[in-house]
């Protein structure tokens, strides 16, 4: 088995989720992110096949959750960006001899354990890049890279695409495996609604429905068709 560790890279609370700015008050983003967060790291805590977890972050709140759920934490050194505060890690992590690195965003509330463990069983123990994509096809919510530095990950829109590119400039044959836990990233109101439609035992939809932050009529607008990656990456 690789010894392979997550890493969540965390923004600062105060800027967290600026697209719900016109459905949520500030105070209320930031209680979010920090629910998403825990409940994402409760997760990752329960894998069977992790080494660890790190925490990249400058949010003094956000290593203090780390910290609570067993995670190490290491500084941020681009408070408002995921790309650098992942290569570098990326870099720490190879420097130190660790044989991979799972990259999972903390909006991510749905993710399971199980997810977490059937992309590592199934990426195996060569050299690779395993993507978990949005639920849209276009984002990368979960990234697997073995050996931890071996590809330049790229993040936001469009990065599953990107990355797929970079892995087969570099010689290896990248994996995409959707998966509905992971696939959520909960961005806008819709993805709210969506989050919110399946009960579950999460902090993430508890506060939820305490705060009533989705209108139980209005359903989420339908998700756009994902584009579907390269015949020959899809493994």
């Amino acid at each position: 088995m690789i010894d392979c560790w997550a890493v969540v890279p965390v923004k600062p609370f105060r800027f967290a989720k600026q697209r719900m700015a016109g459905a949520a008050s500030a105070q209320v983003r930031s209680h979010l992110a920090q629910a998403m967060l825990a409940d994402v790291l409760d997760e990752l805590g329960r894998s069977q096949r992790l080494a660890g977890v790190i925490v990249v972050t400058r949010d003094p709140a956000a290593a203090c959750i780390a910290r609570r759920h067993g995670a190490e934490v290491r500084l941020d050194p681009d408070d408002r960006a995921l790309t650098p505060a992942v290569a570098h890690t990326a870099r720490w992590l190879a420097g130190s001899g660790r044989g991979g690195m799972f990259v999972v965003h903390g909006d991510v509330p749905g993710i399971s354990a199980c997810e977490v463990d059937a992309v590592l069983a199934a990426h195996g123990e060569a050299a690779g890049l395993t993507i978990v994509p949005s639920l849209d096809g276009r984002g990368s919510n979960g990234v697997l890279l073995t050996p931890p530095d071996r590809v330049a990950l790229f993040f936001g829109r469009d990065s599953c695409a990107r990355n797929l590119l970079a892995a087969c400039i570099t010689g290896l044959v990248p994996r995409v495996r959707p998966l509905p836990g992971i696939g959520l990233d909960l961005d806008t109101p819709d993805d709210l609604r969506r989050f919110a439609a399946v009960p579950s035992p999460t902090r993430t939809w508890r506060l939820i429905e305490a705060l009533n932050l989705v209108d139980p009529v209005t359903p989420a607008s339908p998700l756009p068709l994902p584009l579907p990656p390269p015949r020959v990456l899809n493994r």
